[in-house]
């Protein structure tokens, strides 16, 4: 994922890279996944990590519309994208059985296909949104993690993600509250801190370089699921 190389956000915030925001929402899915499928859930340690797992998808999908805005290879994108999540079923199917949904990289993937639709169709403007919609139906449709939601999202972050300079806070602070509602559905706590986390972005890539570390990324989400699956079958 390319991320700009421009800092903004003027004063004393405690600011995060883009590698920052990518381990922190690692973090706050591993703690999200660990109560959703160790833990009992009518516990209060429960309630609080899956709260703190709120971060989680917000933060990827903001990522995401980065992303897609400065990588110089859109449909590699699109098909690494692709490509794990595909690779990604055999373990959701482990831990969620034949429940009908799917994994949240194909969620990611139809998020980026909606934005790649926005660049082709923008002229159209009518074409334009009914295919956004189209493509949030398909991932309804599908049962994607997230579903519809996440794929708005994504679309939401990108096009009211640009701007330079000292414009660029100002862009943080309407994409947040369109957004907001779309997190909101999945705990407010959490889409609160989710907020916050995305406010501190810097708009630079971080100390996290190269195609091993960035696909390690994409082959963390498959590795995890099926160490979870691991443990509930050891315990």
């Amino acid at each position: 994922m390319n991320i700009g190389s421009t800092s903004y956000l003027p004063g004393p915030f405690p600011l995060l890279s883009g590698s920052a925001l990518k381990i922190i929402a690692v973090v706050s899915m591993v703690i999200d996944h660990c109560a959703y499928y160790l833990m009992d859930g009518n516990t209060m340690a429960y309630d609080v990590m899956r709260c703190f797992g709120r971060i989680a998808f917000p933060v990827f999908a903001f990522l995401v519309a980065e992303g897609f805005a400065h990588t110089r290879n859109r449909m590699r994108y699109f098909l690494s994208l692709l490509l794990f999540a595909a690779v990604s079923e055999v373990p959701w199917y482990l831990l969620n059985g034949a429940d009908g949904t799917h994994n949240v990289m194909f969620t990611l993937a139809l998020g980026v296909s909606a934005l790649a639709v926005f660049e082709r169709l923008r002229e159209h403007r009518i074409l334009c949104c009914l295919s956004i919609l189209l493509t949030a139906w398909l991932a309804a449709w599908l049962e994607t993690d997230y579903e519809w939601r996440g794929v708005l999202l994504i679309v939401v972050f990108y096009l009211l993600g640009f701007g330079k300079g000292k414009f660029v806070t100002l862009h943080r602070m309407m994409q947040l509250p369109f957004a907001f509602p779309l997190m909101m559905r999945y705990g407010i706590t959490g889409a609160l801190l989710a907020c916050a986390v995305i406010f501190l972005y810097d708009g630079t890539r971080g100390f996290i370089h190269g195609n091993v570390a960035k696909y390690g990324f994409y082959v963390f989400y498959p590795a995890h699921l099926l160490l979870f699956f691991a443990c509930q079958s050891m315990f």
